[in-house]
């Protein structure tokens, strides 16, 4: 019911931005509106609250704005319903727009990751930063043993079930194969992802996406990724090795990288304090913010 999950996911301070071309996409916008600008992109099958624990951090200095990208959480479907990275990288660019942003750092987790490291690539005069965290995007090499989510939804004929048949279960232990530590994948974590991705058009989107090749950074264009970059990677991701964060701090030149031990493939919310306070030192190194013109 997209009235009950808009009341239970989508309450203050959410708001409801209207794109144009039929899209209204779900997003968050909060800390002082003169403060240097932060955007977060989450990751596949997930929703703007896994950057709650960053947020509650940063908030005090920070203007940070989080939305659920298109065919996730309480966006929903894309009226246009292809689901191409583009069409990622050009939601980013409307949201920008909307919120009259000239001027912001981009940081995104897994499938976020590879949609911020095109849009440093496609809008490079937009960013002050980027941050990539797990990114999606690594080349075959670094793949991991996965979780059973993704796997079910790469499968052909039972991707089709999940369009209309979900277990709970399913959604839980997909969780805790890509989470380290299994205290962290709590009931209420569970529940949010499981009806998210039910929230009407999103699993239809799952299929469309997961259907497509997996198509990875080439060394030329991380070589077009010029602005400032962190690179930030649990050491024991289960879904992209660290091998994929050498690829892209090779990749990026001047990218800084750090591993967290321990962590899987959510850091911001596996270590949330850690993943932060080398976010801020980060964030301090970068020039001043370009004034508005």
């Amino acid at each position: 019911d997209p009235a009950a999950m808009k009341a239970k996911y989508g309450g203050a301070p959410s708001q409801f931005v209207d794109l144009g071309g039929g899209l209204t996409v779900h997003l968050r916008d909060e800390g002082p509106r003169d403060a240097p600008v932060l955007v977060l992109l989450h990751g596949s099958n997930a929703d703007l609250h896994t950057w709650g624990p960053w947020t509650s951090r940063l908030t005090d200095q920070y203007r940070v704005i989080r939305f659920d990208q298109i065919g996730h959480g309480l966006t929903g479907a894309d009226p246009r319903g292809s689901y191409l990275l583009e069409d990622y990288v050009d939601t980013v660019e409307r949201v920008a727009q909307k919120l009259g942003l000239t001027s912001f750092v981009l940081a995104g987790n897994s499938m976020g990751g590879g949609i911020a490291a095109r849009y440093a690539i496609a809008h490079p005069e937009r960013l002050r930063g980027l941050v990539l965290v797990d990114a999606g995007g690594a080349p075959e090499t670094a793949k991991g043993s996965g979780n059973i989510g993704f796997t079910l939804a790469r499968t052909p004929g039972v991707k089709l079930l999940m369009r209309s048949i979900t277990p709970r279960r399913v959604i839980e232990r997909s969780l805790k194969q890509t989470i380290v530590d299994d205290a962290l994948v709590t009931d209420a974590m569970v529940d949010r992802y499981w009806e998210l991705l039910r929230y009407p058009g999103n699993r239809a989107a799952t299929a469309i996406r997961f259907g497509r090749p997996r198509t990875p950074f080439t060394p030329q264009e991380l070589a077009a990724i010029k602005v400032p970059t962190l690179v930030q990677w649990g050491e024991l991701d289960p879904l992209t090795t660290v091998d994929g964060a050498r690829f892209f701090n090779q990749g990026i030149a001047g990218s800084t990288l750090k591993i967290y031990p321990g962590i899987g493939h959510i850091p911001m919310e596996e270590a949330p304090g850690a993943t932060v306070a080398d976010l801020k030192l980060f964030l301090a190194s970068l020039p001043p913010a370009k004034a508005a013109p």
